[in-house]
This record gives C-alpha cells, structure tokens and sequence, in this order.
C-alpha cells in the first residue's frame, strides 16, 4: 500500500486483557493510571472468531493461531479500504536516567538532573540500560522463545527501535534470536530499523538526546538506519518540552510511515520505544490509557483508514 492520504488509526478493543484494565479518559493524575505489565500470551482473550468454522472446525488450534488467521482475514475483506497491524510495543529497560529519578524523586529530578549529562557515578546523556536494564531485555527474549513455542504466538514480521541507546540495547537484547547470523544458503532476516520519531518526549531532557549517527552505526551494526538519518540530533533542543498534542503528530507520522512501508505484507510488527511515545500512542489511536512498566510488552490491534 501506498498511502496518497493522511491515515486515521484506531485501536480495536475487545482482544487483549490489558484493554479492560486501562482506563477511560486519562487521569488527570499520570500515576493513578493503571499499570501494565506483560501478560502470559501478551493477554489474548480465548474467544470464536468468525473464520474459525473454515480455519478451526475441530477446535484443535490455539487462540493465537486463530486469531492471526483472523487478522489475515480482515486484511483480505477489507482490501483496499482498510489495513490491520499488531504492534507489539515494547518500553525499554531500565536506564541510568530512570535510576537517577527513582533515586532523587521526580521533583528534583525535572527541577536539576534533567539538564545534566550525570554526575559523579553515572552518565544518563542517550542513557545506557542499567545492569538491571540488561536483565529485564533478556529476560523479554525468554519470554518470546517460550510464548512462540508453546501457544504459538506470532513473532514480529518487522522491528522498529527509537534511535535512543536504551531502545536499541533492548531490541538487540529481546530480540537477537530474530536476527540470527548469516548463513551462506539462508535469505537474510531483515534488520532491525532505527526509526528517529520513535525517540521519546523531545527536548530539555539530556537523556534524550541522541548520539550521532556515525555511533549508532558502529555500536549497533545489526541495525539499518531508515533513508534521511541524520549525522547529528537535529530535533532535541535544551530547553522548553514537547507536548502531547506535537508528540501525538509525530507518532502518526511514525504509523503513516509504517503502514505505507509494510502496505499488507507485515501484518504484525514491533515498535521498541518509551513510556512518553507509548502514552503519545495511545492518544494517536484513541486507545484506553495506562502506564507500562519498563521491559515490557503490550500488543495493540490498530486499524487504518484513509481520512
């Protein structure tokens, strides 16, 4: 697909647990939203699909294979009109900026720490994961091995990550086993994509500002940077704040993108990101709201159609 038109994006509820436990409207209050971890199976509910007469009749297939052929099945029927993709969305691990935080308080982390590359131990500039950070990441790969192998869960097609450190480390992490080395006579896994608004919330924030280019191409060669990636962070500024309204535009940039690049061939797909383009997200889809805790995954069902 190519999209000639700006597209609407809605996320479809009534699949995944996680829908019922979000929230509708937001809090006015960011932490009395509900939060979110991984679910086993990512939370798909077991229920019939109308494809499974044809696809199930003996009512032998798990869930998750049932309702990947209904995915399919919506993309065939609404060829043309409409296009469906599971994202499974991933915040990144821990990082050294998060510690910091959790360490001083908020207050005192956006009044002082914000603007400061570290201090005297630590260095959260395009923050690192903590040893923690690490941890939680493989622990993602575990999750994905077991839950592909056992209900048959569907692996991502396609992989984006922020270009910040933190989201690559946690791709490369979680998701090595996807891109395995190169053999002679096995076509290729398609790499990784670095997608630059992806990145979090911009601006004032150190530890949002990404290293150059020329780093993340030397210290993550599994990686393709998308066509336009700049040597230099020509977004962040140190001072002022991206708000919601501006970060929610440019995650439907992201989504315009993605769906024109995939078109119908990836029906189910990765982003790696962080809480604030998760929350940006949600305001892009109209999803109900939550919080997601950091290493984990939440999948939303989002549908396309052109305004």
């Amino acid at each position: 697909m190519t999209a000639r038109k700006p597209l609407k994006f809605t996320a479809l509820d009534g699949f995944f647990a996680f829908d019922e436990r979000a929230t509708r409207p937001k809090p006015a209050d960011a932490s009395a939203m509900p939060q979110l971890t991984t679910l086993p199976g990512l939370g798909l509910i077991d229920q019939p699909y109308p494809t499974d007469s044809d696809f199930d009749p003996e009512g032998k297939k798990q869930p998750w294979e049932r309702f990947t052929h209904y995915l399919h099945h919506l993309n065939e029927t609404e060829k043309g009109k409409a296009w469906h993709k599971l994202i499974y969305v991933t915040r990144h691990g821990q990082g050294y900026h998060n510690a910091k935080e959790s360490a001083v308080g908020t207050a005192e982390w956006e009044s002082k720490w914000v603007h400061l590359n570290g201090d005297d131990k630590t260095t959260w500039f395009d923050s690192n994961l903590t040893p923690l950070g690490r941890s939680q990441a493989l622990s993602l790969q575990e999750f994905w091995q077991t839950n592909s192998s056992t209900l048959k869960l569907p692996l991502p097609q396609k992989v984006y990550s922020s270009p910040l450190t933190r989201c690559l480390e946690t791709t490369q992490l979680s998701c090595s086993f996807l891109f395995p080395p190169k053999e002679q006579d096995t076509p290729p896994a398609p790499s990784p994509i670095v997608k630059e608004l992806l990145r979090e919330r911009l601006h004032r924030h150190t530890c949002d500002r990404r290293r150059p280019r020329s780093y993340i191409s030397d210290s993550f060669p599994l990686f393709k940077l998308e066509e336009g990636f700049t040597e230099e962070d020509e977004l962040w500024k140190p001072e002022g704040r991206e708000t919601l309204e501006e970060h929610t535009e440019r995650v439907k940039t992201v989504l315009n993108q993605v769906f024109a690049a995939n078109g119908d061939e990836e029906e189910i797909i990765s982003f790696t990101a962080h809480y604030g383009t998760i929350e940006a997200l949600i305001a892009a889809t109209g999803h109900r709201w939550f919080w997601v805790s950091p290493a984990n995954v939440v999948p939303f069902l989002i549908k396309a159609e052109e305004v």
